[in-house]
């Protein structure tokens, strides 16, 4: 997948000063790294050619919460046989299994997570914000491998997932903090309501 040049992205513009004096240890990490390039990764999804691409991921979904979760799958196995890096796909299959049986949606979550990190690099350090729409599902997958991982009682796996999701989106849209401040109390996945 293409990595698109955003420019850069400013800690100084997300975190105040009058802040930084109590940031957590990860976010003044983060500030203390300075500017980072900002990149978008491009969003796939096969036989896409209108500006409505989300339909196939949104009908999936529809079908799901209708009660038709083979027929829902169906279309998302369908979306990743024309093409593997249809990340989206990855990330709502790994919903669709999430509750029942969190070791298969690892599996879908981890694969979504590798293909994503097949067009980083394995040295990227920069910034994926959330904000920018082709991003989130990989940040999806992220944050449901972290889950999963936490779950299954991977606790130190689950730390580096949940550190990585904020290297890459400070502004932490989905709520890695709070995750990462459970797992690091020691808290079990049992023992927490916020997952």
């Amino acid at each position: 997948m293409k990595l698109r040049d955003r420019g850069l992205w400013k800690p100084d513009e997300e975190f105040w000063d009058e802040e930084k004096q109590s940031l957590p240890d990860w976010a003044q990490a983060i500030v203390a790294k300075g500017p980072r390039p900002l990149f978008e990764l491009e969003f796939v999804i096969p036989g896409d050619d209108t500006d409505d691409r989300e339909d196939h991921i949104a009908r999936s979904v529809d079908l799901k919460e209708n009660g038709a979760s083979d027929e829902a799958e169906r279309t998302l196995m369908e979306l990743l046989h024309a093409d593997l890096r249809c990340l989206d796909a990855h990330a709502h299959l790994g919903n669709f299994d999430f509750e029942l049986r969190p070791e298969k949606a690892l599996r879908h979550y981890a694969m979504g997570r590798a293909i994503g990190e097949l067009s980083l690099g394995p040295d990227f350090c920069d910034v994926l914000l959330w904000a920018m729409l082709d991003n989130r599902p990989y940040l999806r997958c992220l944050h449901g491998h972290g889950l999963c991982l936490w779950r299954l009682g991977e606790l130190k796996q689950a730390e580096v997932t949940f550190k990585r999701m904020l290297w890459f989106n400070p502004p932490d849209n989905q709520g890695a903090r709070f995750l990462l401040q459970d797992i690091t109390a020691g808290k079990s996945w049992e023992n927490c309501s916020r997952a």
